[in-house]
């Protein structure tokens, strides 16, 4: 099956193919075949973008999807508010059937906002269940997904240890790659999402960089917010040779500048959740940090808890803040602001397309329009009144997008948002994912009614 998108603005992100006026894209099953003019028709679905800009899907590289049905629920909790009422309590009331249902309808949300890939950083799995009702989610909601599969984080139960002790499941990998998601081609895949020496013991730590390594998985782990469980912990890891692409932090901050330089040079990449770090209290993002060390930074939105699940607002919270940052500091070195912008807005495009892609391990699957590539493609309504006129597509997008430009969503060649409007059937999920949200809501009121209200 063939599909050729025609009469459009094409941003690649590829840097050998740039950006086309007036430009088409072949797309032949589920890869992207050519990009260019004047591309042969014969046999294909012609689809006219009636001048509208395609852009690589977009990429979600941190989101705790789960926490789609609480939404707004933390919005006015710290970091250390948010561990108590969500982990040690909502994390707990959770079924099977909530994870799928929050899953399920986040990731359609991802797709409906532009986003076709979405590293899922499931941390709310006690059971085998529960772990395969968040990768049926996924699978129903046809997005493609990097699962990270996680650990619960609740308050131990009398004889039973703390969660920082406690080694990731081996017995849990292997279930899963010798099951669903067995596949590494296929579009929901493995990584781990580990614990780390900010939140596990030197022994739990070393087990678990080592599990990943062992089966060929991205491990990827929360790095700061409170006390770190093994202070010296990555001095351990750095000394074993355990740092590499495969290796991705969240949030990073308590890394020291010598520890990004050096990460950043064995290839770790870094995921920041800009609006939510700043909301929640984990300090300023690392963003400008890993950029000066040429490390590869990634966004993500972290907690639909908290914030919106729009990527482009991510972006743009990300450029906003780092440019702040850079502008202070030149006020305060040079006495004035910089002659010009410290970060171009196709950097920001870059860091949810391609080096979100690289942040997953997929840089070879997506993240450009790049003929060989997954066909996942984004076309924006750039005809509205939000993004007219366009002087420079890439600043529009970044700096004017929104899903209300969202027009068209393809994930491998399959549309799933078309004119405007998905393409699931989503308001009986609708109303399981408001039933389900509720109830858990109330049973944690109804525990702790003081401590529970946001």
């Amino acid at each position: 099956m063939k599909t050729l998108l025609t009469h459009a603005t094409v941003i690649t992100m590829d840097p050998e193919l740039g950006d086309l006026a007036d430009g088409q894209v072949l797309v032949e099953d589920d890869r992207i075949l050519a990009v260019g003019h004047d591309l042969p028709s014969e046999g294909a679905e012609v689809v006219d973008c009636g001048g509208g800009i395609l852009i690589p899907g977009l990429v979600n590289a941190h989101m705790h999807t789960w926490q789609t049905a609480l939404r707004g629920v933390a919005a006015n909790w710290t970091l250390l508010e948010y561990f108590g009422h969500v982990h040690r309590g909502l994390a707990t009331l959770f079924s099977p059937d909530d994870i799928r249902i929050a899953t399920r309808m986040g990731a359609l949300n991802q797709l409906n906002c532009g986003t076709t890939t979405l590293g899922d950083w499931c941390h709310n799995n006690p059971t085998p269940e529960h772990t395969d009702a968040a990768i049926h989610g996924l699978e129903e909601s046809g997005i493609r997904a990097l699962f990270f599969h996680g650990s619960p984080k609740p308050d131990p139960k009398p004889g039973q240890p703390h969660f920082s002790e406690v080694p990731h499941p081996r017995g849990e990998v292997e279930r899963l790659l010798a099951g669903s998601l067995g596949d590494r081609e296929g579009r929901v895949t493995l990584g781990l999402a580990i614990l780390g020496p900010h939140y596990s013991t030197l022994d739990v730590t070393l087990h678990d960089f080592e599990l990943a390594k062992e089966f060929g998985l991205v491990a990827s782990m929360h790095q700061g917010g409170g006390q770190a469980v093994t202070p010296g912990g990555w001095d351990v890891i750095e000394g074993k040779g355990l740092l590499g692409p495969d290796i991705n932090i969240v949030h990073g901050q308590s890394l020291s500048d010598g520890q990004l330089a050096r990460f950043c040079e064995k290839g770790v990449t870094f995921s920041i959740a800009p609006e939510n770090e700043m909301t929640q209290g984990h300090g300023f993002p690392i963003t400008g940090h890993v950029r000066r060390h040429g490390g590869v930074v990634s966004l993500g939105v972290d907690l639909e808890s908290v914030i919106s699940g729009d990527m482009f607002t991510v972006a743009r919270m990300a450029l906003g803040m780092q440019r702040s940052l850079d502008n202070d500091a030149s006020r305060r070195e040079r006495g004035g602001i910089p002659e010009t912008s410290t970060i171009r807005t196709r950097e920001a495009l870059r860091w949810i397309t391609l080096d979100g892609a690289r942040a997953l391990g997929l840089e070879d699957r997506i993240g450009s329009l790049t003929p060989g590539k997954q066909a996942d493609i984004v076309l924006l309504d750039s005809g509205q009144l939000n993004m007219q006129p366009v002087s420079d597509p890439v600043s529009t997008v970044v700096m004017q997008a929104s899903l209300a430009n969202v027009d068209s969503v393809m994930v491998a060649g399959e549309f799933h948002k078309r004119d405007g409007r998905l393409l699931a059937d989503i308001e009986e999920g609708i109303g399981q994912l408001t039933a389900s949200g509720q109830r858990i809501y109330a049973e944690l009121q109804s525990r702790q009614p003081e401590e529970a209200t946001p």
